[in-house]
């Protein structure tokens, strides 16, 4: 679901690559992916501009949103996304249960993590999203964590653990996308 087939590679059109900045609630998705926006990148959040959308889950299954509800891409404009013709780079962060469908059209698939107390932290004091400062969307986040991270590590081409400055997580972005 989360991993990159054996010798896939994306199908990088004159040097433009695809980016992929994924992670769980709090590990600095959607504030790196503004860092790249504010440095002049091709940056969009998969979780605005209808990227997403709450769909039907078991009432059983674990999910960021519970109550029989999940936040998952939208195929169709994933896939438009993807399939637009730019001459500069594209970062896209999200995490979602599609996302894996995807990885065939990332050039790099980056990690962002960081211990749970952080996560814990962040997502109790932030102000640019509610989610996470209700106990039991928090205890599910950390569940994921637990249980879907290291399912995004065997699939990613770069961790950062972003209990640094955000202009450094940014910065070892760059220069892993650089260097390939």
């Amino acid at each position: 679901m989360f991993e990159r087939p054996p010798g896939q590679i994306a199908d990088t059109v004159g040097g433009v690559k695809r980016v992929l900045v994924t992670g769980m609630s709090g590990t600095g998705k959607s504030t790196v992916i503004r860092e790249l926006a504010a440095r002049g990148h091709r940056a969009v959040d998969a979780d605005e501009n209808g990227f997403s959308a709450l769909v039907p889950a078991g009432e059983d299954q674990l999910t960021g949103v519970g109550g029989g509800m999940d936040w998952v891409w939208r195929e169709d404009r994933i896939e438009a996304l993807l399939d637009e013709q730019s001459t500069e780079d594209l970062f896209l962060s999200g995490c979602s249960p599609n996302q894996g469908w995807f990885y065939p059209r990332f050039d790099h698939v980056v990690l962002l993590t960081a211990p749970p107390e952080v996560l814990a932290e962040r997502l109790a004091t932030r102000t640019t999203n509610a989610f996470g400062k209700d106990p039991g969307e928090l205890a599910r986040s950390l569940e994921l964590q637990r249980t879907i991270e290291p399912r995004l590590r065997r699939g990613a081409d770069l961790e950062v653990v972003t209990t640094v400055p955000v202009p450094e997580v940014v910065d070892a972005i760059l220069r892993h996308v650089a260097a390939s």
